[in-house]
């Protein structure tokens, strides 16, 4: 009981001096106190402290013109949001503005009604944004936003993002796991998803926390990184609460605070700028520093590429992607829309596709003389199936054909590529698969632009 009162009177000192500091002008950032009234939770209030870019600064201050991304950020457990003043003095300059909820501070905090603040929060200033004329943010919200959170609030983000479509990009730091859970949660969330972890956590284990929800995002694109030496409380500034915690358990963290928020922020500014600006530019280096830099382990699932286009049962099919635009020769086939495409004269045909903003990626070419039938190969058979070691392909050629085999994973990506001079007749081939993990695969056959795919099991 003494821990906890001593923490509280803390958290209490430690939320005035802070709030104190925070109202100080700081040029290039304004500072503005809202009282949001959630009217379907018996009017909640929901405290916020909003920093935006200001060219004056100061409480209240005129925004900079232009539209801006928010983010919306939750803090961690008995943290006043003051102590985040590291995110929004880095993210504000970005041009980002950014939204503390400051409920949930006591003791004995509610997680999901956090969750619940963080989202609301973000409908709320998209909404000031786009309708109410009176307010300092009328048209000055940007459409994209991101939800983002330390400890409890990272566990709290992944409640908020949970089937939430009004969210652009969920980021974390030393996310927690909360009740209820945010691993569950996790499942029901299909916005990209970037969960950034300190090795050295000993407060939230990267193991029992934001490894498993990394591991139980239902995303599409979802990365893990794990700063080398980190520790829980570095991704802040200095807080004697959560410092209090942290200095009750080991490991410790090796490295600074400062050296910890550089990497982290290194790492954001290249992920926000990709998902809420556009900034194709950041998305290839984000990736470049993921595999060069020294201070980070990561995984990832993403297919985030240049698309692939095929030719099959008389329509050339694209690799999936949000959005498809083809082309013949060059030039825009209007209507020409949607994954499959059925060319209606000879030449060259590629595709244009975007995933999760307007960054475009364009496919290889496929030069069509004509419309063909799948008959130039009959009576294929993969077998067996499942298989263990082996898988063997036969087929029917009618006439003697170079023959292309490309075995894709369940992601739709090619992870074992075959070729071979097929003869007029039936023709064989035989796999090792033997390094492929357990698991369903795609198997295409490519004859003359033609493509038949088949679906198989390796146990």
């Amino acid at each position: 009981m003494k821990k906890y009162i001593l923490l509280s009177l803390f958290a209490q000192f430690t939320l005035i001096n802070f709030y104190a500091t925070s109202l100080k002008a700081q040029p290039g950032i304004g500072h503005i106190q809202v009282a949001f009234q959630d009217a379907a939770r018996n009017n909640r209030s929901i405290q916020t402290e909003i920093y935006y870019p200001s060219a004056i600064g100061g409480n209240n201050a005129a925004i900079d013109a232009g539209m801006f991304p928010v983010i919306v950020f939750g803090h961690g457990f008995v943290m006043a949001w003051s102590a985040y003043d590291n995110i929004w003095q880095d993210l504000v300059a970005q041009g980002y503005i950014v939204a503390f909820p400051t409920t949930e501070g006591g003791l004995s905090p509610n997680h999901l009604e956090f969750g619940r603040d963080l989202s609301f929060v973000i409908a709320k200033m998209k909404t000031e944004g786009a309708n109410n004329q009176q307010s300092l943010f009328y048209n000055h919200i940007a459409s994209t936003s991101a939800v983002m959170g330390h400890s409890m609030g990272g566990g709290s983000a992944f409640l908020a993002a949970e089937n939430n479509n009004n969210i652009t990009t969920i980021v974390t730091f030393a996310a927690a796991v909360t009740n209820p859970s945010s691993v569950t949660a996790a499942q029901n969330i299909n916005i990209p998803a970037l969960v950034i972890s300190g090795s050295n956590d000993c407060v939230a284990p990267p193991l029992s926390n934001q490894q498993k929800m990394y591991d139980s995002l239902a995303t599409a694109c979802k990365f893990y990184v794990e700063i080398k030496g980190a520790g829980h409380c570095y991704f802040a500034n200095n807080n004697f609460n959560c410092s209090f915690g942290e200095g009750t358990c080991v490991p410790n963290p090796t490295i600074t605070r400062s050296q910890q928020q550089s990497a982290s922020s290194d790492f954001i500014a290249m992920w926000l700028n990709y998902y809420l600006k556009n900034d194709c530019i950041s998305w290839d280096t984000f990736n470049d520093s993921l595999n060069l830099s020294p201070r980070i382990i990561h995984n990832q699932v993403c297919n985030i590429l240049n698309p692939t286009i095929s030719f099959s049962n008389n329509n050339l099919q694209s690799t999936p992607a949000r959005s498809y635009q083809w082309y013949l020769n060059g030039v825009l086939i209007n209507g020409a829309t949607t994954q499959f495409y059925t060319p209606q004269q000879a030449g060259n045909y590629i595709v244009k596709v975007t995933y999760y903003n307007t960054c475009e990626y364009f496919s290889n070419t496929i030069n069509w003389t004509g419309l063909k039938s799948i008959s130039n190969f009959q009576n294929v058979l993969v077998f067996p199936n499942p298989a263990s070691n082996v898988l063997n392909v036969s087929l029917q050629l009618l006439n003697a054909s170079s023959v292309s085999i490309a075995i894709f994973n369940n992601l739709n990506q090619k992870v074992l590529v075959y070729d071979f001079k097929g003869i007029l007749g039936e023709s064989s081939k035989s796999i090792d698969i033997v390094s492929l993990s357990p698991g369903m695969y795609y198997l295409d056959l490519i004859v003359n632009q033609e493509q038949s795919r088949h679906t198989f099991i390796k146990n």
